[in-house]
Order: C-alpha cells, then structure tokens, then sequence
C-alpha cells in the first residue's frame, strides 16, 4: 500500500489519517527525518504559527509557535523537495511550505474574522480558482471552502504559484510550478469522506491527486 509521511503530533492528527486512509494511503505519523524520508509522500498538517524569525520578521500576533516543530517540519520537508516527491501542505502545512521556499506569512490578516471559527465550527467562503490549477481541475473556476486560521501568505516564495484566492484575496491554494507539491490553507480533511458537508466542495478530491502521486 502506499505510504504517505505526516508530520506532526499524533495527538493532533486523527483526522488526517482518516482522510488519508479513505484515500487509500498508509499514514506514518511521525517527526524523525530518517523514518519520514522512507514514505511516498508527505503530508503537513495544521497547527499553531511559525515562528517569525524564519521569515525575517518579529512577532506580531502570531501564536502557539513551537521552534521544535518549525526545524523538524522543515527538514523533512527538504529531503521531499530534494527528493522529488509529493507534497500536501494543510492550513499550517501551506505556510511552512512558502517559508520553506523563502517566502513571507501575514502575521494577523486584517480580515481575520472571516477565516476564524467559531464556537468551533469552521466559517465557510467562496474560494476562486486559477484556470489550469490542481484545484482548478478538481473543481472548476469556484468552490465554496472551510475556513480556521488568522494568517496567511505574504510574499510568495520561489517558484510557487498562488492557484486560489478568498474573496478578500487572502491566498488559498498554492503549487510549485515544477514539483508535485500543493498547499492549501483550508482543511480537507474536514471537507471529506465521513466529515462531507453539503455546504462545501468535495475535500476528497484533493486526497485522491495526492494519492495518486505518492
């Protein structure tokens, strides 16, 4: 079966490896480069903010920032760029891939109230996709998405591309122009399989490319 990497606490990931068991993939959940690197491919997974400093910048309202998290996410997602493989970035998961690649985060988005959940329910919003887009190809020119985070991209980093845009053009999808990578910055895994809602696009779709690549 294929084997797909998840990169983070095993506390905080039961929804992805659903999503990814759904999809037909294995998941490892695991941060130790060496174990990642033997996987197909990669999934980053949602969480609290990058630290700053990675990206040339003080704190200005970023939170639950773990230094520990940031270095090992970052390793292992080198050796799957290096190595050519897939890449899944998720809400978090998709900034740690623009900083990766040298690019900038929006610290606190002054549209934040129309990303947040709340009560724990994920807010809901339109999404515009970019003609001959991953995401483009999975759902057309628009699609409605879920919504959790306060952040969002800044400067792009080299050789991405955004492919989605909110509708207060915070950046809601990303590809490299070259690698089997895709970012999102909404949750799929939330979006899919036995979490399907009808008030938004079909999350599984994204695990499927995905699946299909690792």
């Amino acid at each position: 079966m294929k084997t797909a990497a998840i990169a983070g606490y095993e506390k905080n990931v039961p929804n992805y490896i659903a999503a990814l068991e759904a999809a037909g993939i294995r998941p490892l959940v695991t941060l130790d480069p060496e174990t990642a690197a033997r996987c197909g491919g990669l999934l980053l997974p949602g969480g609290g903010d990058i630290d700053p400093a990675r990206f040339g910048e003080e704190d200005r309202g970023s939170r639950d920032i773990d230094r520990f998290l940031d270095g090992v996410q970052m390793e292992i997602l080198d050796a799957f760029v290096r190595a050519g493989k897939p890449v899944l970035g998720i809400c978090r998961g998709h900034q740690v891939v623009n900083v990766y690649f040298g690019g900038g985060l929006i610290q606190d988005l002054p549209t934040a109230e129309a990303h947040l959940a709340h009560d724990r329910t994920d807010s809901v919003h339109p999404a515009r996709n970019l003609p001959g887009s991953v995401l483009h190809r999975l759902y057309g020119p628009d699609m409605a998405v879920n919504s959790s985070h306060h952040q969002g991209l800044g400067t792009m980093g080299r050789d991405l591309r955004p492919v989605c845009w909110a509708p207060d053009g915070v950046v809601e999808g990303a590809e490299h122009v070259s690698l089997p990578i895709l970012t999102v910055q909404f949750h799929p895994e939330r979006m899919a399989f036995r979490f399907a809602r009808p008030d938004t696009a079909d999350g599984g779709d994204i695990f499927r490319w995905f699946g299909d690549r690792v």
